[in-house]
């Protein structure tokens, strides 16, 4: 992620690694439906920008094979590995010249949100696109959908909320631009792309929703406290909700956008 701004959803805080298992499950099926629209396939070259986990770049790799290459970056590589058949590289999009590579693929997902020059991000991925090339950038928008139980239809559910609530504002207190999804179509049209294309997936409940929720929330406590926006308590109850299994807990909708290099 960023370095220039303390991102909240820290890769080294050990709640990382249940928030990149959670995430995996609620959207790479839909990532992947989009890669093989798409066309990925033998010999392309790819680069997964701000991987996070190992799940992305492993799929890509296991697309392309041995005479492809995927190459996967972020700040903190830490959490993918270095043996599993795709190049891992320390990046960062924001401040850093791309790799050359000249790529079929270029791929990011929830991450230009949290990046202070998400221009400069924007054309460095678009620039190491050969011609023919797509970008295909997926990031939530959680200004669409700001609650995180759509039927507030209790107390657990009203503290949910009103902990989502905190939350973005913490994110909007660092600069993360909440309705970011929604321009994606512009932005890449900007960027000189054509055939531009969007849409959105969004998970409303279930088990893995309710363990992101979960990893989130213990991963940003310490903010909230220090902020003053919740308390020990409130956040001692959530948990506890979740735990109970009766928050039907939503995430912000994933919109993905692409577009070809001309």
């Amino acid at each position: 992620m960023e370095s220039e701004r303390a991102y909240l959803l820290d890769n080294a805080q050990p709640e990382a690694g249940a928030r990149f298992g959670a995430l995996a499950e609620l959207f790479d099926p839909s990532t992947f439906r989009h890669f093989e629209a798409l066309g990925i396939g033998p010999g392309m070259r790819c680069w997964e920008v701000g991987a996070g986990g190992p799940s992305v770049p492993g799929w890509l790799a296991a697309r392309v094979g041995p005479e492809g290459h995927v190459l996967a970056t972020d700040l903190d590589v830490s959490w993918l590995p270095t043996d599993a058949g795709y190049d891992v590289r320390r990046h960062d999009v924001g401040v850093e010249a791309a790799p050359g590579g000249d790529f079929h693929l270029v791929h990011a997902r929830l991450l230009l949100v949290h990046v202070n020059n998400r221009a400069a991000a924007l054309a460095a991925m678009v620039g190491a696109l050969r011609p023919g090339g797509v970008l295909l950038v997926e990031e939530a928008d959680p200004a669409l959908q700001p609650l995180a139980c759509p039927d507030e239809s209790g107390a657990a559910q009203r503290l949910a909320n009103k902990l989502k609530h905190d939350f973005r504002a913490l994110m909007a207190e660092r600069g993360v631009d909440l309705a970011y999804g929604r321009k994606l179509p512009r932005l890449l049209r900007g960027a000189g792309l054509r055939d531009v294309a969007a849409d959105a997936y969004f998970p409303v409940t279930g088990p893995a929703c309710a363990r992101l929720e979960r990893a989130t929330i213990e991963q940003i406590r310490g903010r909230l406290l220090d902020a003053g926006l919740a308390t020990r308590a409130e956040i001692d109850e959530h948990l506890a909700n979740l735990d109970a299994g009766e928050l039907d807990v939503a995430t912000s909708p994933m919109i993905s956008a692409w577009g070809i290099k001309r």
